[in-house]
């Protein structure tokens, strides 16, 4: 996992930052922008977590063919 995320932590925490940076300056909120902030690093982490995951399904031969 922490492969992954490394590879691709910059290009993410920017994205991350233009779209709170966005909200805040639209919302004026700032508690709407910290929300989204976490949301957004949250789902960051599960997807790197999700991907490690289906990298070794693959790996291993199982590929993403549908359950039976």
């Amino acid at each position: 996992m922490l492969e992954r995320y490394k590879r691709t932590f910059f290009v993410t925490q920017a994205v991350i930052a233009l779209v709170t940076v966005a909200i805040f300056l639209k919302l004026h909120v700032w508690q709407a922008a910290a929300v989204l902030f976490l949301a957004m690093q949250l789902g960051a982490v599960a997807g790197s977590l999700w991907a490690a995951r289906l990298k070794r399904r693959i790996e291993r031969g199982h590929g993403l063919m549908a359950l039976r």
